[in-house]
């Protein structure tokens, strides 16, 4: 074994699994499968035109071409190997076709890492006030300014190619899983597929993947039924969509048990959109997920949560006012460097932006640090003991911090 970054420990082994479509710019490889029937873990190796991610991973989201309150600094030095950005909110502002203009997303934010853009479907379900939708696509009333914009999926590939990701998304159309009827997730999967067809139809760009994404909310037929039929499609990836919204952790348990065993011998990455609760996470990834991303771990570090082992502080609780102790001891995140609780409480009372930077900083560090863990663990076929320790460290909340779950924060902004 050689040690990879944030201490991964990489198998010097052939993979067991490759995906790598000719002239296309990704490469996937399985390093470490299921070894037994008690888990679909994985560990793997993806490959893109702007670097190498080892998975799972979770990906920070950078709506607006950055990572509220970080620079490209901080986020590599928190670990991030791959971030996500916004279609929709770039094409609102600055333009697509400016940041092409300038070089590029990955020159206009100084990122020299693997980039993913979402297709702005997401939207669709975040602005429904705001959108109509129909057989060829959806109108938008901009938020910014009232202004009508009319995605399609060959205009969301347009926008993806301009802005040169090295993974673009295929436009679909979610619903809220839980709240919508069974004629609803029927009507936006149908809708999906065809939009899937007319995304590849329409993407051109050799050096960058394009990711389609399977619908079907929590009804077993229709999410076995688009799995199957976005499978089917000559897609780099497949993303479990309609999730991570308002179903419970049990129902999106009973999805992701239909869905990934009808992908277990695609060797294709899988990117489940939206969560980021490390525990979420550690469920996921048991049930055979690589990739996954949320706004979660900076936002509620933005009001002054701070995630710690089996729960989380809220700084603004006055019992850390004189508290010197690092918010957690051995974190090597800046703020745990080189700051105390008491500083910290401080620079929220005080509205500092010092705050933002330093508590967000904190808290993707423990994020990707505990995917580096998991990692390790799906190396040493330590997971279930991995996934039991956790769960026996987890206790309750602090009582005075904001509760918040990933559908709560919204997935793509912020």
């Amino acid at each position: 074994m050689t040690h990879g970054p944030r201490g991964d420990e990489v198998a010097a082994a052939p993979p067991i699994a490759t995906w790598a479509p000719a002239g296309r710019p990704l490469r996937f490889d399985v390093l470490v499968g299921p070894p037994d029937g008690s888990t679909r873990a994985r560990r793997g190796r993806l490959t893109l035109s702007h670097g190498v991610v080892e998975t799972p991973t979770f990906m920070p989201v950078g709506t607006n071409a950055t990572v509220k309150a970080l620079d490209p600094d901080d986020l590599r030095e928190v670990g991030a190997r791959m971030i996500l950005a916004n279609t929709y909110h770039l094409y609102l502002r600055p333009g697509h076709e400016r940041i092409a203009r300038l070089g590029g997303l990955h020159a206009f934010m100084a990122w020299d890492g693997p980039i993913l853009t979402d297709s702005g479907g997401f939207q669709v379900v975040s602005l429904a006030d705001l959108r109509e939708i129909d057989e060829a696509g959806v109108t938008f009333r901009s938020h910014l300014d009232g202004s009508t914009h009319r995605f399609t999926p060959e205009h969301s590939i347009a926008v993806q190619e301009a802005l040169g990701s090295d993974v673009a998304v295929a436009l679909d159309h979610p619903v809220p899983p839980h709240a919508s009827s069974r004629a609803e997730v029927a009507d936006a999967m149908r809708r999906t597929h065809a939009w899937a067809e007319r995304s590849l139809a329409a993407h051109r760009r050799e050096d960058q993947a394009l990711f389609g994404i399977v619908q079907g909310g929590l009804e077993p037929d229709l999410r076995a039924e688009s799995t199957r039929a976005i499978a089917a499609l000559p897609f780099d990836g497949i993303c479990i969509g309609g999730l991570a919204g308002d179903e419970t952790a049990a129902q999106r348990r009973a999805a992701l048990d239909l869905a990934v065993p009808l992908l277990a011998d695609d060797p294709r990455p899988r990117y489940l959109m939206g969560l980021g609760s490390p525990l979420d996470m550690l469920d996921a990834v048991d049930r055979g997920i690589d990739l996954f991303d949320s706004v979660l771990p900076a936002r509620v570090a933005r009001n002054g949560t701070l995630w710690v082992p089996g729960g989380r502080l809220n700084i603004r609780n006055a019992r850390f006012q004189d508290d010197s102790r690092p918010v957690l001891e051995g974190c090597p995140c800046r703020l745990c460097r080189s700051f105390s609780r008491a500083y910290l409480a401080h620079l929220f009372r005080a509205e500092e932006l010092l705050a933002y930077r330093l508590a967000t900083c904190h808290n993707l560090t423990f994020t990707l640090d505990f995917m580096a863990r998991l990692r390790q663990a799906i190396e040493a076929g330590t997971l279930h003991q991995f996934r039991h320790e956790e769960l026996a460290r987890r206790v309750p909340d602090d009582p005075d911090a904001p509760g918040m779950s990933d559908s709560q924060a919204g997935t793509k902004v912020g």
